[in-house]
């Protein structure tokens, strides 16, 4: 396993960040790690790359426990952090430099990190200079420059640009080829892109992992229905509706209704409009994607 977590969990004051998280990611996996904000994606990060220590279980990065046997972990692992921490006066080769004397890599491997990021038309510029974009480019040049076995990057595509993030998506791609990738995103599209597997992780507690096809296979038992009404709807009136497994105000009127029948229930939604002297300004029977899986899994009680 490259990666592996056994009832893990951390504590914050009285507040429980993860709740005994366990799973495993193989090699040549790209998992997206998905949850909302507060989930503890962050917190996990950082144990698995030995910034803070669990309260309770064990993690293993390459068979090595990121507890007792730190530097190891650190030789194979790639990292970039949500906030991407920059010497902003440092030229872009300048600041690679920097980080091959930490790791002892060979100066050469700068200029190939540098052409496998898309850094080249940017770096003989300070990073002070650089675009958002460009400075997440330099970070993950950095996680890179001594080929590390696993990469764990949490929110790679903050800031980049349309034609940016295609060539990221690719990059990201071609890296899980030979490499375990770990990522967490907030962007639906991104994980849909690239990952082969997603985990998602609610109130500290991992609530579905799975392989991203089977997560968002249509179920002949299950039908996603988007409608919007003319006027605002509670949840406690449109519970009422038959067969309803979930019901999502999205936004404004809109809502996103899941049933679990093999039946077309878009009539019962025209007979509770009716019923409540409601209109409906569209309605639609949808696939489910991963965002509507990621709705319903982490809603709020």
């Amino acid at each position: 396993m490259s990666i592996e977590v056994k009832q893990v969990s951390k504590n914050y004051g009285n507040q429980k960040a993860l709740d005994a998280v366990s799973f495993s990611v193989n090699k040549g996996e790209i998992v997206g790690f998905l949850g909302p904000n507060g989930a503890g994606k962050s917190t996990l990060m950082k144990i698995l790359t030995t910034y803070l220590n669990a309260d309770q279980g064990d993690a293993f990065v390459n068979g090595n426990n990121v507890t007792s046997q730190q530097k190891a972990v650190q030789k194979s692992v790639g990292y970039l952090p949500e906030h991407n921490p920059l010497y902003l006066d440092l030229y872009v080769r300048e600041y690679l430099a920097f980080n091959a004397d930490v790791y002892h890599v060979s100066k050469s491997r700068i200029n190939e990190v540098i052409n496998l990021t898309g850094l080249t038309p940017e770096a003989h510029k300070k990073i002070g200079a650089l675009s958002k974009g460009y400075r997440q480019r330099v970070g993950l040049a950095a996680a890179l420059l001594h080929d590390p076995e696993v990469l764990i990057l949490d929110e790679p595509t903050t800031g980049l640009d349309p034609n940016q993030l295609v060539e990221i998506r690719e990059l990201i791609r071609n890296i899980g080829k030979n490499k375990t990738v770990f990522l967490s995103t907030h962007i639906m599209q991104e994980v849909e892109a690239i990952c082969d597997r997603v985990i998602i992780i609610n109130n500290g507690k991992i609530v579905t992992d799975k392989n991203l096809k089977s997560l968002v296979k249509n179920d002949t038992q299950q039908q996603l229905i988007e409608v919007e009404f003319d006027k605002a709807v509670t949840k406690e009136m449109i519970s009422g509706i038959a067969n309803l497994t979930s019901a999502s105000n999205t936004v404004g009127n809109v809502w996103e209704l899941i049933f679990t029948t093999d039946t077309d229930m878009r009539p019962a939604v025209f007979d509770f409009a009716q019923a409540n002297n409601l209109k409906t300004l569209q309605i639609s029977l949808k696939n489910k994607n991963l965002e509507s899986v990621f709705r319903e899994m982490t809603k709020k009680n």
